[in-house]
């Protein structure tokens, strides 16, 4: 072997390589790499799907496996035991899932939908979901996601297609969420994507940018009107029993007043009657009696009392010695 050192050209003799030698260093690095290939972890929110030579054979569990090595088993790593979604019409950012949203260009278009009354509407919505089915998750269909979102949304647009704008905006919303629930689990499961459909859920709905001040007016009169009347709802609620309670009181007072009277008369009447009943048996002791009780009444709230005979002719005036004359100060 020739160096070339400067100017002058050196012979150089290397001594042979052994190819025993060689051979084991090859053997060692193939152990190596087949060593460092042939395991792989599942994690715990996940399931694994295991090929060999690009066939199916086996879904794995959570935890440390063991595989053929140099490409032969390839594994695919699915997220089963996570709840995953899909966002309409925005994005979220610091999301983790790449099909979670679609592009800025893309989301106005997606929100922009057609009601039944050929008036515009801005949708946005979230759909929840779980991977079931890993293997067709995988094989069924070239794309589940991208699949899963177009199947959304031809969904949502055919369920808003259904009803006036008014609809869409205010009082159908329960019923569009619960509608198009149903029709994406059954599109779901006719293309076989191996996911469960959870939830629809709207997330916001408006009219057309150029409408939105008016329509909020219209929202806004609606809501004044809707208090105006609870608050009447609330007086008359209030009023109304207090007039009733008012009206039973007066009533019982009445009542009461009537059964005092009634009370008193009954029991005039049986004092007379027990009275008169005592008058027979003995009339001159009864009238006396009663002659007194009704002086012993009377006499007292007379005040100062002059008792003179009544056949004196003359009388001769007195001063009221015993009560005090007022002095002059």
């Amino acid at each position: 072997m020739r160096l070339q050192i400067g100017n002058e050209t050196v012979e150089v003799n290397l001594p042979d390589i052994n190819a025993k030698a060689v051979g084991g260093v090859i053997a060692a690095i193939l152990l190596l790499s087949a060593l460092f290939t042939s395991y792989y972890t599942i994690q715990p929110e996940e399931e694994g799907v295991v090929l060999r030579f690009g066939k199916h054979i086996k879904n794995v569990p959570p935890g440390l496996h063991f595989k053929a090595p140099y490409g032969i088993d390839a594994v695919y790593k699915v997220p089963v035991r996570r709840q995953l979604k899909q966002e309409f019409g925005f994005g979220t950012r610091g999301a983790t899932n790449q099909f979670q949203s679609s592009s800025p260009q893309e989301m106005e278009s997606e929100k922009t939908m057609v009601s039944g009354d050929l008036n515009s509407a801005l949708v946005e919505w979230v759909i929840q979901y779980r991977i079931t089915e890993p293997e067709h998750y995988l094989f069924k269909v070239r794309n589940a996601e991208d699949t899963l979102r177009d199947a959304s949304e031809s969904v949502m647009r055919e369920v808003v297609g259904d009803r006036t704008v008014d609809e869409v905006i205010t009082v159908g919303r329960q019923e569009i969420e619960s509608e198009s629930n149903e029709k994406l689990k059954a599109l779901v499961k006719l293309y076989e994507l191996g996911i469960t459909i959870d939830q629809v859920q709207l997330k916001d709905v408006n009219p057309p940018k150029a409408v939105q001040a008016s329509f909020n007016e219209v929202n806004q009169a609606q809501q004044e009107k809707e208090q105006s009347i609870n608050i009447a709802n609330g007086n008359y609620n209030r009023e109304v029993p207090k007039a009733s309670g008012e009206a039973e009181k007066m009533i019982s007072e009445a009542e009461g007043y009537v059964a005092q009277r009634v009370n008193e008369a009954e029991g005039d009447s049986a004092r007379f009657t027990s009275l008169f009943a005592e008058y027979e048996k003995a009339p001159e002791v009864t009238r006396r009696r009663i002659y007194l009780e009704t002086m012993g009444k009377v006499m007292p709230a007379i005040g100062n009392k002059v008792i003179i005979d009544e056949s004196a002719n003359q009388v001769l005036p007195f001063l009221p010695l015993n009560q005090k004359i007022p002095t002059a100060k």
